[in-house]
């Protein structure tokens, strides 16, 4: 046994310098091939969106007026005058399902679970250090400006801003989440029973599923859970279903998206490369 070792021992010095550091360089990620490359594009794509749609959300914005056209003045549930007003991170949440559901398909359910999981953290960090900015003491001669001709406080419009909640930072984290987590999930039951075919199936369905519980857990938490808001159920779900027929809309309209993007990453990737890594994905 200690010939063996002491074998082993002089095998591995007698190799030289230059293969004893090729041998260590594979253990360490480098980024050098396709797929971790890839892995890491999609990964910093899907954090960057979503941390853009927190900071964003906080502008609400008619989708009528923002096309040129009347209003639709719903009534739903007994609460007259629904339109679509949306949060301003819906111009990014449709490329974050579809980044989620790409990385599914290549990487397989732990990637986007995990990528999930440290996205929330590090939204919660993001708000910790806007917090923190809030609370410094600020200058004199920043406060007071004028911005398109109007005199603003910047100091109350910064905390406007970037001020959230806690109900509202709470209600959108959580609803990331379990949203994220169902859409890995029915993505993944869907390609147990169709295998590989389609992708639009398992893409749409997955997202559509998610979206609907997001549409409502964002709302229950912010605005329902919440004792300054305190809305009452039928507002929750009718504003729910009211965002959630515009998501709806938007998530069948992405799809010929997710496989112009499927196929740029094939033709990156090889067929052989990129069948290997769906099949290895579909595992879990």
């Amino acid at each position: 046994m200690l010939l063996s070792c002491s074998g082993e021992i002089i095998k591995y010095f007698s190799l030289g310098e230059n293969k004893i550091n090729l041998m260590i360089s594979k253990h360490i990620m480098t980024f050098k091939s396709k797929e971790s490359r890839l892995l890491l594009i999609l990964g910093c794509f899907f954090v960057a969106n979503t941390v853009l749609a927190e900071f964003i959300g906080v502008k609400i914005f008619s989708v009528e007026g923002s096309l040129g056209i009347s209003r639709f003045n719903i009534n739903l549930l007994g609460v007259p005058n629904l339109s679509f007003n949306m949060s301003a991170g819906v111009l990014t949440w449709p490329l974050i399902f579809i980044m989620t559901d790409i990385i599914n398909e290549y990487f397989g359910l732990k990637q986007v679970r995990f990528l999930s999981v440290l996205t929330a953290l590090l939204i919660a960090y993001a708000f910790l250090i806007i917090w923190g900015a809030m609370h410094l003491q600020s200058s004199d001669f920043w406060v007071n400006q004028k911005i398109n001709g109007q005199n603003l406080n910047m100091n109350n419009a910064f905390s406007g801003i970037f001020g959230q909640g806690m109900w509202i930072i709470a209600g959108s984290i959580t609803a990331f989440l379990v949203g994220q987590f169902a859409d890995v999930l029915i993505f993944h039951q869907i390609k147990k029973i169709t295998g590989e075919k389609y992708l639009w199936l398992r893409a749409t369905g997955s997202t559509l599923a998610s979206q609907l519980i997001d549409s409502f857990v964002v709302i229950f938490i912010a605005f329902y859970l919440n004792p300054q808001y305190h809305w009452s159920w039928q507002m929750v779900a009718a504003i729910g279903l009211v965002n959630y027929a515009y998501k709806f809309l938007i998530a069948i309209l992405m799809t010929p998206l997710l496989y112009f993007v499927h196929g740029i990453i094939d033709r990156y990737l090889g067929p052989e490369l990129s069948s290997k890594m769906i099949k290895l994905a579909g595992r879990g």
